[in-house]
């Protein structure tokens, strides 16, 4: 029976609580690879067991985290235009429903265009700079965001519309006060979403072409038979999606702080 310590925070001591079947999955998962490489006779350059991987991602940090900061630049960028075109994309769509109609066809056939193909393209188009990499996050990052959006302003309910217009407020002040806090439960869910694909676009912009890069280091490791250094570099990319994930999360919080305290439970405030 695991004890948490009563010094620890009580939504600390929850999220950790929450935290151990995922870490136990991951534990037996990680065990099962092990003894598999280590005792089915598979080669190492085929399959490297978890810890070799883990042992190369230590003699090789330098060049992995050298290489993990471009990636992490173009994800940043690219994720912040991401959500920048979808709020405007969205309130635009909501002020003016033709638009809608008119752009919504176009998002969706921006959404069908397979990455590994036009990667090479837009890097080919644009060079072997920053700009495709930002460009390329932003295209497999910003729908989500902005069906979410949509979604959450049509959730708005409509007396709370009426009883602000009939106090006076204009259209942009009920989209302030009504619509846009209605909207954010989706809004982060679409964020959640997606922040996964930021990095994987941005990998998959390094491999179409680029100087340094988790993507290249990649594709640098699987022509030089190095499965291990691939490994590494995907868990590093799988690092950095699950920190990035978690700070979603806690951005939620910091901006729903009413979600919190709707879930706690009656007459608990009142204990100390």
């Amino acid at each position: 029976m695991l004890v948490v310590s009563s010094s620890v925070p009580r939504p600390i001591a929850a999220s950790l609580a929450k935290a151990i079947p995922a870490v136990i999955s991951v534990g037996l998962l990680l065990v099962a690879w092990e003894l598999y490489a280590t005792y089915s006779g598979i080669k190492p350059t085929i399959l490297p067991a978890p810890s070799r991987v883990f042992e190369q991602a230590l003699l090789n940090r330098e060049a992995l985290v050298d290489n993990a900061i471009p990636t992490i630049r173009a994800t940043l960028i690219g994720f912040a235009c991401s959500l920048s075109t979808a709020f405007l994309l969205s309130m635009l769509v909501d002020f003016f429903q033709p638009l809608r109609r008119a752009l919504f066809p176009v998002f969706i056939i921006s959404q069908t265009l397979p990455l590994v193909a036009i990667a090479p393209l837009v890097v080919l188009w644009f060079g072997f700079g920053l700009t495709p990499k930002i460009m390329l996050v932003a295209l497999v990052t910003f729908f989500p965001m902005l069906v979410a959006l949509v979604q959450g302003y049509e959730a708005t309910e409509a007396e709370i519309g009426q009883m602000l217009r009939a106090m006076g407020a204009g259209r942009w002040r009920v989209f302030v006060l009504a619509r846009l806090p209605s909207a954010l439960p989706y809004f982060f869910a679409g964020l959640r979403i997606s922040i996964t694909y930021a990095v994987v676009g941005a990998i998959f912009a390094e491999y179409a072409g680029a100087a340094k890069g988790l993507g290249i280091y990649m594709l640098n490791a699987k022509n030089n038979f190095r499965p291990d250094l691939v490994l590494a570099a995907v868990g590093v990319s799988a690092a950095l999606t699950l920190v990035l994930f978690g700070l979603t999360a806690l951005l939620q919080r910091l901006a729903m702080p009413w979600e919190r305290a709707g879930r706690q439970p009656a007459g608990k405030g009142a204990r100390r």
